[in-house]
């Protein structure tokens, strides 16, 4: 149920989203250099079951018309380990890949955007995480520590006279490090490659 929401809510932001425009003139000081957004995923907190309390804020200034620099500070939970395609690979959600609970975690990440041409752009996202274990009761079971990068291309898509901005994107995710997770948390997670790739996004954004 949590896939197909998530896919009905890009489909219908990408249905809106023409005419494309391109890019920010490199050499125009007239745009606007701040802007604020999210991610089309918070829809992904309207699931029946295993709803992952999601929240985003980005937070963005364009230094040129070509780099951006983002600050995105976010949190979620997951009851599954990182290494798994959530949308692609069907082990995603059976019971015997289940965590024995849960983990919850804050972080900020820090993106740096490069347009490439027109409105594609490369993106690298680091991400420090604080985690938090929690087991099937509700009883907390320790903490972690992770970095989660995400390798991004996309196209920024300019709406409504450029007051509002689309991204649709897709992204090799990577964790680096992270510390040891607890007893039957790092035996599932141990399954699993700290890559994953084509992972699709989708952030919006208010210029002002």
């Amino acid at each position: 149920m949590q896939k197909k929401i998530l896919w009905i809510g890009l489909a219908l932001v990408l249905a809106s989203s023409l005419p494309v425009n391109a890019q920010y003139d490199k050499q125009s000081s007239t745009y606007k250099r701040w802007f604020v957004g999210s991610t089309v995923f918070l829809l992904g907190n309207l699931a029946g079951t295993n709803p992952p309390n999601f929240a985003q804020l980005n937070v963005g200034y364009r230094i040129t018309g070509k780099d951006v620099i983002t600050v995105e500070p976010k949190t979620w939970k997951y009851a599954w380990p990182n290494g798994i395609h959530p949308f692609f690979n069907k082990s995603y959600g059976k019971p015997e890949e289940k965590f024995p609970g849960y983990v919850r975690e804050f972080g900020v990440s820090v993106a740096y955007q490069r347009f490439l041409w027109k409105g594609l752009y490369a993106e690298l996202n680091v991400m420090p995480t604080w985690q938090i274990f929690v087991n099937d009761g509700g009883k907390k079971m320790g903490n972690g520590f992770q970095i989660f990068n995400t390798y991004r291309v996309g196209y920024h898509i300019k709406l409504f006279k450029d007051r509002f901005f689309i991204q649709p994107s897709i992204a090799i995710t990577h964790r680096p490090y992270h510390t040891k997770m607890p007893d039957g948390f790092k035996q599932l997670d141990d399954k699993w490659p700290k890559f994953i790739f084509g992972e699709p996004g989708f952030h919006f954004g208010f210029n002002f």
